[in-house]
């Protein structure tokens, strides 16, 4: 049998209470859960399969976990994607029972958006340092001293905090939101992420002010490194996720979602790429372009035990034997409140009605007029 799992701690950053600038180091652990061997790999897809088939059950994947899960969603007539996409699928689809290979703000939302169904996770506990580090009543605090702005908030956060947002956004979709709220004269509060609001206020100009919360992965892309590294790679195109620092940005050929990398990968007239997003990412980037190389970009430097460590220890609690037994036993079956999921579904319905009419040729300004402050 695999060896039992063992648990990490993480640290992750928090404003300090009353500051919004300086951030207050915190901490969090994570599982990690045991790696099976061939044969009990076989045996648990095998396993899963067959309760996805029993239990009327389809899988959604974010393209951060493990490769295993990713294949298998696909395999069973599910979806890898990144969350916007999850989310859309997930109401979508006919099965009553979704099963979110991610981390937990993802099953949220699958709740949230399909309130009749049955939605499980490998592991509840599976967090992320954005959600964590933008605790609910901290961040309404942050709102209500800015009472005139347009509350924005990133996929990432809680049920609670989405409830408190006006407009939810993705990566893939924020810049034309936000864009279009600025069209109309919106000033903009943001949050969790610090970068990636910076990323989007430099892109469109938009009066926002910012919660100055971090992605523990995208964080630590170090620019010195990465120049390095395309020094010895000079054929190589940078694709790079706007969570991580300015500087690292700076350096990119392409900057965007887990979706716009792929896209990028395969579109760009190049054959070897510095990837900065995290590892499990490489995955799907190789299985669809098997003639390119993809690198992982720098985390650390030379004297570091890894030079690159991007993989999120909460995406890596994902495992078989977690979904199999979550499959099994309804252990890691998520509940949110059903009043608050109502609040918080409004900016979610938001945000998938701009993004298929954006799809659908409509004015981005019509598709925010007359929404304001809630």
């Amino acid at each position: 049998m695999a060896a039992p799992s063992f648990v990490i701690d993480v640290d992750y950053e928090q404003p300090a209470a009353g500051a919004g600038a300086a951030c207050d180091t915190r901490h969090a652990w994570a599982r990690v859960p045991p790696e099976p061997s061939p044969g009990e790999r076989i045996a648990l897809k095998e396993r899963i399969r067959r309760l996805l088939r029993e239990r009327n059950a389809v899988m959604v994947s974010h393209f951060y976990v493990h490769p295993d899960l990713q294949d298998l969603a696909e395999e069973t007539g599910g979806i890898v994607s990144d969350s916007l996409e999850m989310a859309r699928f997930g109401r979508e689809h006919a099965a009553q029972t979704l099963v979110v290979s991610g981390v937990r703000f993802m099953g949220e939302t699958a709740k949230i958006l399909s309130p009749e169904k049955r939605v499980l996770m490998p592991d509840l506990d599976a967090n992320c340092s954005l959600d964590l580090g933008c605790p609910v009543d901290e961040f309404s605090a942050f709102c209500d001293r800015h009472p005139d702005r347009t509350v924005v908030v990133y996929a990432n956060t809680s049920a609670a905090v989405k409830a408190r947002a006006d407009w939810l956004v993705t990566s893939s979709c924020a810049l034309d939101v936000v864009s279009a709220l600025h069209a109309q004269g919106r000033k903009i509060l943001w949050g969790p992420d610090r970068h990636l609001g910076d990323y989007i206020q430099r892109q469109t100009g938009a009066d926002m002010v910012s919660w100055n919360g971090a992605c523990i992965v995208h964080d630590e892309f170090k620019s010195l490194e990465l120049e390095l590294l395309k020094k010895a790679h000079p054929a190589a195109k940078v694709l790079v996720h706007p969570e991580s620092p300015a500087d690292v940005i700076a350096l990119a050929d392409a900057v965007g979602s887990t979706s716009a990398i792929l896209n990028a990968a395969q579109r760009m007239d190049a054959s070897e790429f510095i990837v900065a997003t995290d590892t499990g990412m490489l995955h799907k980037l190789r299985t669809l372009n098997p003639g390119k190389t993809f690198i992982e970009a720098p985390t650390a430097g030379n004297g570091a035990t890894c030079k690159s460590c991007a993989h999120c220890p909460w995406m890596a609690m994902n495992g078989l034997v977690e979904l199999a037994n979550a499959l099994e036993t309804g252990a890691g079956e998520i509940h949110v409140d059903p009043v608050l999921g109502l609040r918080a579904r409004v900016p979610i319905d938001r945000m998938l009605a701009f993004t298929a009419g954006l799809k659908n040729g409509q004015a981005p300004g019509s598709l925010v007029a007359g929404i304001g402050a809630a």
